[in-house]
């Protein structure tokens, strides 16, 4: 995409605290990638393995690390955190689009809902009873919001987007299509007659800044809240069950599943396929990669990660079939080790 104007270098290295090295006039459009950037835009380094296509990239202006300073000729950025620097750079180039103020004629408020004046409301939209919109919020097509939900001042809502009753939504945040927050949590209790449905009264809290992607859901608490704190990440069709809280700062990438009542530290970072059982307590710190299963509370700052790594199908089953004989080995071994420990007596 070409950005609606163009910056000089220097302009976007003071939008990330960067340093020009170069032409600090040069002139920026666009952004690429090393391999297709072309004249006017601008590119990055962050992994070492592109390095070499440095040399034959068509950008305009890099953003390098300080190891890679004098790696090219090009008009460059250096900066302590390229991938960051890229991203203020990004934004720059790129803003967030300015919604028009104003009720859709087709859409469904109710009389006693609060909207903001400088509010978006588009077509086809429903709120209910109770609602308070906050400054500068948009809501796009076909966006339903129960009774006494709170959107916060510049709140924006992708379309689709369905918030149940009484949930509240911080400042800033952003909620792609097909987001669902505060359905009921999966509850029931088991009788004679069978599964006995337990009503869920919690509600969802969002704080400031949080993104949440597409077709990821959050369920209501059953008694206390379902709470996803301030400057959280979440990707795309991921299920956080009811009762949970995830705390500041935390990322989440996509497919994970997290089940009630866990809780999760702030500055944590799930790869995307983890599971997660529920009542589980997750420090402060932790990483988990991808596609792991976590059965455990977890207590100390670090990586864990639970997946076999693919190999060729006959390899796996000679693996498997190693694994089933597995606690044969282990009774073996221990037999073994109550020999040694008698002739070690005798």
């Amino acid at each position: 995409m070409e950005a609606a104007q163009s910056y000089s270098l220097q302009d976007l290295a003071a939008a990330c605290g960067g340093e020009v090295v170069g032409d600090a006039r040069t002139l920026i459009r666009g952004v690429g990638t090393l391999e297709q950037a072309v004249p006017g835009e601008i590119t990055f380094l962050t992994n070492t393995l592109y390095r070499d296509l440095l040399s034959e990239t068509r950008a305009s202006a890099v953003i390098l690390g300080a190891v890679d300073r004098h790696a090219t000729l090009l008009p460059r950025i250096i900066s302590d955190n390229p991938y960051a620097c890229y991203a203020r750079v990004a934004q720059r180039l790129f803003p967030f689009p300015r919604a028009v103020p104003g009720i859709h004629p087709s859409a469904v408020v109710d009389p006693t809902a609060r909207i903001s004046a400088s509010a978006s409301i588009g077509p086809q939209v429903v709120i209910g009873g109770g609602a308070i919109i906050g400054e500068g919020v948009v809501i796009g097509p076909g966006c339903v919001l129960g009774e006494n939900v709170l959107l916060e001042d510049r709140v924006w809502l992708y379309p689709k987007v369905v918030i149940y009753a009484g949930c509240r939504i911080g400042p800033r945040c952003i909620l792609h299509s097909g987001v669902v927050l505060g359905a009921d949590g999966f509850g029931m209790a088991r009788d004679q007659s069978g599964w006995v449905k337990i009503p869920q009264v919690g509600r969802v809290l969002i704080g400031a800044d949080v993104e949440i992607g597409a077709n990821t859901t959050v369920d209501r608490g059953a008694i206390e809240d379902t709470i996803i704190e301030e400057g959280v990440k979440l990707d795309n069709q991921i299920q956080i069950a009811h009762n949970c809280r995830i705390g500041a700062h935390t990322v989440i990438a996509g497919c994970t599943g997290i089940s009630g009542s866990t809780r999760i530290g702030r500055n944590c970072r799930i790869g995307g396929g983890v599971g997660m059982v529920g009542h589980l307590d997750i420090c402060d710190g932790v990483t988990v990669s991808g596609f792991s299963l976590i059965t455990k509370s977890i207590a100390q700052p670090g990586v864990y990660t639970s997946s076999i790594p693919s190999q060729p199908h006959r390899t796996w089953m000679e693996t498997l079939a190693n694994l089933r004989a597995l606690p044969q080995w282990v009774k073996k071994l221990r037999a073994l080790e109550q020999d040694i420990q008698k002739l070690k007596e005798e």
